[in-house]
């Protein structure tokens, strides 16, 4: 009889611990409130994109106002001007190689120094081309005495033939034998200069004012007559050319244009785009490419600070010239519409007009408008996604606004990580 109150009892402190954890189940998976909204309950993607476009429409109907940055439009002159990217090329490029056989006794430069025009730059052993003179010296010199010999001979038998003391044979044959001699010692002398020559070609000099690439030879190395590969490159630097392509429909325009003056050209470095380094119009080439329809052009810079290098890719701006008087406003104004570009104008009421505009050239940030715009007239640069016609707007500062959008993303990073350490702690 115990026994079986002890098995009641246990029944009974099942049962009731089962229908403890049923309760409290229901009681965390109950449905919520109908009162709260779907974005509240964490709605889908289309709803999010619907409450978007809800909320923008249902603030303008209670006027509330949409924080904006605004740029006033402003009259200028402009350059009109033709962009591309160009390749910088040097001016002339040299490859020394040896004129004679021998071998590299001194090198006078370091790698990658600047040589002048006229430095010596190597020299080859010259001792067996010194040697070739002295001999080609001597053999003009035997022959000159040969030669001074034929003469007195021809001024002895020219007396002794008039006297018929010899015969006109007889003197034929010395004034023959000294005109022989006369070629030899001219001969003897082209030796000479040629062996002066081939001697100093043993000293090689820079034939222009440039910069010297890496060794290509080590003193020691014996050196051919025309070998196939230089001794060295040297590239003349400054000035320098830069090489750029424009599409062929810019040619009579060019042409015009460079008919008048030397064209400027801008080179703008990646780094330094706010000092950019400047040259002129050079060359136009003679043919338009087929294949991609552009034609080349060549610019020269003096490159005095030697900012630009043979090899490099920039950015150019061809200027064919200045558009005065024109209306800029940044090019971010501007938005494109179902009926085509357009911006929006701040009136004085702080309410925005939507108004179609006519866009001329865009350059560096700004846009030409040359129709639909004023000089001094307000338009929104920032936050036109917000904004419809009539929208009421509140103007903020470029700096207060990066300071809000910093606030914003500091206070998002904190509320993540408190939500982090949350889930971390349960």
């Amino acid at each position: 009889m115990k026994r079986s109150l002890w098995v009641v009892a246990f029944l009974i402190v099942v049962i009731g611990f089962a229908g403890f954890q049923q309760y409290q189940s229901w009681s965390l998976n109950k449905p919520q409130s109908s009162s709260q909204t779907p974005s509240e309950q964490g709605g889908t993607g289309d709803s999010g994109q619907g409450r978007s476009t809800g909320a923008q429409a249902q603030g303008r109907a209670r006027g509330e106002t949409v924080p904006v940055l605004v740029a006033t439009a402003v009259q200028k002159n402009v350059p009109i001007q033709i962009r591309a990217v160009g390749n910088v090329e040097a001016y002339s490029t040299v490859s020394i190689k040896s004129q004679v056989t021998g071998v590299i006794y001194k090198i006078h430069f370091g790698e990658g120094d600047d040589v002048k025009k006229g430095q010596l730059l190597f020299t080859i052993d010259p001792r067996p081309f010194e040697a070739a003179l002295k001999q080609a010296e001597a053999n003009l010199a035997r022959d000159t005495a040969q030669l001074n010999n034929s003469r007195e001979q021809v001024k002895r038998y020219a007396e002794l033939v008039d006297k018929q003391y010899v015969s006109r044979e007889q003197y034929d044959q010395i004034r023959t034998n000294a005109d022989a001699a006369e070629a030899v010692v001219e001969a003897d002398r082209a030796a000479v200069d040629n062996a002066k020559v081939q001697l100093s070609y043993c000293f090689i000099y820079s034939p222009v004012t440039g910069r010297v690439g890496s060794y290509l030879v080590n003193e020691g190395n014996l050196v051919r007559v025309n070998d196939g590969a230089p001794l060295v490159v040297i590239n003349q630097v400054s000035p320098i050319f830069v090489s750029f392509s424009v599409p062929e429909q810019h040619l009579t325009e060019l042409k015009r244009h460079m008919g008048n003056d030397k064209l400027r050209i801008d080179a703008f470095f990646p780094s330094d785009e706010g000092r950019p380094e400047l040259g002129r119009l050079e060359f136009i080439d003679n043919a338009v490419d087929r294949s991609t329809g552009t034609v080349r052009l060549k610019g020269v810079f003096t490159n005095g600070e030697r900012r630009l290098w043979p090899g490099q890719f920039i950015n150019v701006a061809l200027t064919l010239s200045t558009q005065g008087g024109a209306v800029v406003i940044p090019s971010e104004s501007i938005q494109v519409g179902p009926e085509g570009q357009q911006v929006f104008i701040v009136k004085e009421d702080k309410r925005v007009e939507q108004r179609l505009v006519t866009v001329g050239q865009t350059q560096q940030g700004e846009s030409v408008i040359t129709k639909g715009l004023a000089a001094g007239e307000m338009v929104v640069r920032e936050g036109q996604f917000l904004l419809g016609p009539g929208a009421r707007v509140d103007i903020k500062e470029p700096a207060r606004a990066d300071e809000a959008a910093k606030g914003e993303e500091r206070k998002g990073r904190a509320k993540s990580k408190a939500k982090g350490d949350e889930q971390g702690a349960s």
